[in-house]
C-alpha cells in the first residue's frame, strides 16, 4: 500500500522543485510540496482512489488529483516531464545536494557552468561562489556538509526503506514449499540507521525452489549473480538483496554470523579460539576433531562461548561481550513495553489528520496516554493563536477517556501539550502563566541551525531549565541523509538535562533518529531519561515507534529509562516535578 503513496509523493515533491527551479511561483510550489507530504501519509492506497477520493486528501485539489490518476493510468505525468525537460541535467544532479537549493543549484550552473557535485566541491574550494549573489563563505561550508552528506550516504537507504522490503521478501520466501525458516540479517537486523544492502537468510533442504522464486519477484530488475547457496539480485527500489540458503541445523551459526557487526563477529571468533573451537556460519567446531559441536539455535551458539545470547541492536563491539561474560548485559526496551506516545501532531498545525482520528488510532494501539503536541506560535507558518490553543484543550478534555484502548482497562487518557520552538537565545513561545496550563511541554530547535557551539549550547541549556519544559525534541535536529546535526555541546545540554530533569527524545521518525545511538550511550552515563515518540504528523507515522525502539535499543536503554513505558500515575508525577 504505502509503496504507491511514497512513489506519487516523491513525484509531486519533485513537481514543487521543478517549478522552483524554474523561477515559478512559489506559492504553487509549497502546495505541491504541501500535497507530497499529505499523500505520503494518507492511510489508503491512493491508486485505488478515484478523483472525488483523491480530493478528499487533505490538500489535494482537482488539478493535483487529476495528476495523480494520469501517473496511474499512463505511467507519467506531461506537465512533470515538460517541467523535467527545461531543467539541465547538470541542475537536477546538483539538487542532489541535500543544503544546495534548487534557486541556487540553478545559480551555479548559469553562471559558472557548473554541472557535477565534483565541480561544485572543486569551485567552493577555489573559493568561486563568493562571486554570486547570495553566496558567501558559510553559504560555502553548508554545501560542502551537504556534499560530504551526500558522499557519506552512498547509496544506502533510511531502516524504513530496507525494512518494508525485507519484509516483503521474508513473507514471499516463508511462503515457498520446503522453507523452513526466513528472516533478514545483516544491519537491518542490527537496526542500523542507513542500510546499504539487505542480507536475507533462509533454511532448506533444497535450496533451489527458493532461490527460483527469488529471482522471480516482481520488485527484482537485475539478477548480480546465482548458485546454489547465495543469489545477489538488484531491486526496482535500489537496493541489492542477497539471499543464502543453509542447511537447517546451521540455521542458529549462520543467523548469527551473517547478522554481524563484523567487529562483533571478530570477537566471537576469538571466543571460540580460546576455548579450542571454530565458529563459522556452518556451525561452532572442535578444532582437533572437526566435530560440529553446535549450531541450530544462536541461543546456542552464544551459550557454548561462556555467554548469554546478545540481542542484534548490540553487536557492534562496544562492550558487550564484556558485559556478558559479567552478567551485566541490559534487559532493552521493547517496543510492547510502551505505554504512549508523547509528541504527536493534528491538523490544527501541520498535521495530516483531526485530534479524533490520531486519538482513535492511538487507542487501537493500546497505548494507556496519549500526548497531543502541536506547534506553539513562534512558528509563524503554523498560524497557531491563544484562542486556537485553548479550543484544542477544551477538545482534548472532552474526549479524554472516551477511546477504548485495546488490552487495557479504561479508555485512553489524552494529556495536551505543544511542541514549543527554541528561540535563538533559547526562549520558548507563550509566557509562564499559558505554559503552566499545559499537561507537557517538548521544547525544539527549528531554526538558526548554524549558529556557533557556545550559542547553541547554552540555547539548548536554557530550554533545559525552563521550568515548563518536560522534554527536548528531536535534540540534534538532523535529517538522516539532508542536514547534520547542530554543532553544539551535547554532554553539556545531558548534564543540564540529568540537572534539571528534562527528558531527551528519541524521535522515531526515519528521517531523524534522533537522538542517535552513539549519543544515548553517552547521555544514559549521565543518569538523563528518554522518551521514544512517533512525532506523528498522520496516523501511519505512529507506527514508526519499532524504528525509535531500535535505536533506543542500540543505545542499551531499559524500559525504566523510558519514561513512556511508565505508568501514567508515575509519568504525570515526572511531570509534575518538572515544573516550578
Amino acid at each position: 500500500m504505502a509503496r504507491s503513496n511514497d512513489e506519487v509523493a516523491a513525484l509531486l515533491q519533485e513537481y514543487a522543485d521543478l517549478i522552483s527551479i524554474t523561477g515559478g511561483d512559489a506559492f504553487r510550489a509549497r502546495v505541491y510540496e504541501k500535497a507530497a507530504r499529505a499523500v505520503g501519509g494518507h492511510h489508503a492506497d491512493v491508486s485505488t482512489l478515484d478523483l472525488k477520493g483523491l480530493q478528499e486528501i487533505p490538500n489535494v485539489g482537482k488539478s493535483i488529483a487529476h495528476k495523480v490518476r494520469e501517473y496511474f493510468d499512463t505511467g507519467s505525468v506531461s506537465a512533470v516531464e515538460e517541467l523535467r525537460a527545461r531543467i539541465p541535467a547538470g541542475v537536477r544532479r546538483l539538487t542532489a545536494v541535500p543544503t544546495l537549493g534548487p534557486k541556487k543549484a540553478m545559480a551555479v550552473y548559469e553562471e559558472l557552468g557548473i554541472s557535477s557535485v565534483e565541480e561544485l566541491a572543486d569551485a567552493i574550494h577555489r573559493e568561486r561562489l563568493r562571486d554570486l549573489r547570495g553566496f558567501g563563505p558559510k553559504t560555502e561550508e553548508n554545501i560542502l556538509h551537504g556534499i560530504e552528506l551526500l558522499r557519506s550516504s552512498g547509496g544506502r537507504v533510511q531502516l524504513d526503506v530496507a525494512a518494508e522490503l525485507a519484509a516483503d521478501i521474508v513473507a514471499a520466501l516463508s511462503a515457498v514449499s520446503g522453507c523452513l525458516r526466513c528472516a533478514y540479517a545483516g544491519s537491518l537486523r542490527r537496526c542500523r540507521e542507513t542500510i546499504g544492502d539487505i542480507d536475507i537468510l533462509a533454511a532448506a533442504r533444497r535450496p533451489a525452489p527458493l532461490m527460483r522464486a527469488f529471482r522471480e519477484l516482481p520488485y527484482v530488475t537485475e539478477v548480480i549473480g546465482t548458485g546454489e547457496k547465495k543469489t545477489s539480485v538488484r531491486t526496482s527500489r535500489g537496493l541489492g538483496v542477497d539471499l543464502r540458503v543453509v542447511p537447517p541445523d546451521s540455521w542458529g551459526a549462520a543467523l548469527q554470523y551473517f547478522t554481524g557487526s563484523r567487529a562483533h563477529n571478530i570477537r566471537t571468533r576469538e571466543r571460540a579460539v580460546h576455548h579450542g573451537l571454530k565458529l563459522s556460519e556452518y556451525g561452532l567446531f572442535d578444532v582437533e576433531t572437526g566435530e560440529k559441536i553446535v549450531s541450530e539455535t544462536e541461543e546456542e551458539v552464544y551459550a557454548r562461548l561462556g555467554l548469554p545470547w546478545i540481542a542484534p541492536p548490540l553487536r557492534e563491539d562496544r562492550g558487550e561481550i564484556e558485559a556478558g561474560l559479567r552478567g551485566e548485559l541490559p534487559e532493552l526496551v521493547r517496543e510492547s513495553d510502551l505505554r504512549g506516545d508523547l509528541h504527536t501532531h493534528t491538523d490544527l498545525t501541520d498535521g495530516l489528520a483531526p485530534l479524533e482520528e490520531m486519538a482513535e488510532a492511538a487507542a487501537r494501539r493500546g497505548y494507556a496516554y496519549y500526548a497531543i503536541t502541536d506547534h506553539g506560535p513562534d512558528m509563524a507558518m503554523q498560524r497557531m493563536t491563544d484562542e486556537r490553543m485553548l479550543a484544542q484543550r477544551e477538545r482534548v478534555r472532552a474526549l479524554d477517556g472516551t477511546y477504548p484502548t485495546k488490552g487495557r482497562r479504561g479508555g485512553l487518557r489524552l494529556l495536551h501539550g505543544a511542541e514549543l520552538n527554541i528561540g535563538p537565545d533559547g526562549e520558548v513561545d507563550w509566557p509562564a502563566e499559558f505554559l503552566a496550563g499545559f499537561d507537557l511541554c517538548v521544547a525544539s530547535v527549528h531554526s538558526h541551525f548554524n549558529q556557533g557551539r557556545d550559542a547553541l549550547t547554552r540555547r539548548l541549556v536554557r530550554a533545559c531549565e525552563n521550568p515548563y519544559v518536560h522534554l527536548i525534541g528531536h535534540p540534534t535536529t538532523r535529517l538522516i541523509g539532508r542536514r547534520p546535526g547542530i554543532d553544539a555541546d551535547l554532554d553539556a545540554v545531558f548534564a543540564a538535562c540529568a540537572r534539571t530533569g528534562t527528558a531527551l527524545e528519541i524521535n522515531a521518525h526515519p528521517d531523524r533518529l534522533d537522538l542517535r545511538d552513539e549519543d544515548i550511550l553517552r547521555a544514559r552515563r549521565q543518569g538523563v531519561r528518554f522518551a521514544v515518540n512517533s512525532d506523528a504528523h498522520a496516523v501511519l507515522h505512529l507506527a514508526n515507534m519499532r524504528y525509535g525502539i531500535g535505536t533506543a535499543q542500540r543505545g542499551w536503554l531499559t524500559a525504566e529509562e523510558v519514561i513512556n513505558t511508565w505508568p501514567e500515575r508515575r509519568l504525570r508525577s515526572f511531570l509534575r516535578k518538572a515544573g516550578p
